[in-house]
């Protein structure tokens, strides 16, 4: 029998999962941009790690304004959204060297959202052959690299 060993997970086990208020606005009013997993900021949105992602590198681009819908964006926000997405796929691509990325957005909780009321984009890293039998037989996710590993490489190349 295989061991995964994922060490970090016991911070998120032992912790306190609900926080009040909205984690983007919270994340984007600290002033702890590593603890909170923040890479960039730019005048409408910035970029922020999952802290439970679907692969090593998942990355969103938030608004800054608390918003539930795309049609509340203005035109300056879009702009800038998919200028965060590019960047973000560009850094991805500098340290990781993925095979492909999937984008998207999930609106409502019936689309799977888990945040649904700040709407938001996940760039999501992907490798060949990075869904195996673990997803399928264990309904477990395999993550190669700890967050905040992943984070200090990025913020190394992001900017």
């Amino acid at each position: 029998m295989e061991r995964l060993w994922a060490p970090w997970r016991i911070g998120y086990i032992l912790s306190d999962k609900k926080e009040d208020g909205c984690v983007f606005c919270n994340a984007l009013k600290a002033n702890n941009d590593e603890e909170r997993l923040v890479l960039y900021r730019a005048e409408f949105s910035f970029i922020i790690m999952n802290l439970y992602p679907y692969n090593a590198g998942h990355l969103m681009v938030v608004p800054n304004r608390h918003i539930d819908s795309p049609l509340k964006l203005t035109k300056q926000e879009q702009a800038e959204m998919f200028e965060l997405v590019n960047k973000g796929i560009e850094a991805i691509n500098r340290i990781m060297n993925p095979d492909g990325f999937n984008l998207g957005m999930n609106l409502g909780k019936s689309a799977g959202a888990g945040i649904d009321d700040h709407i938001h984009i996940h760039i999501v890293p992907r490798w060949n052959g990075d869904t195996n039998f673990m997803s399928t037989v264990s309904d477990t996710k395999v993550i190669s690299e700890a967050l905040r590993e992943t984070y200090k490489k990025l913020k190394e190349v992001i900017r």
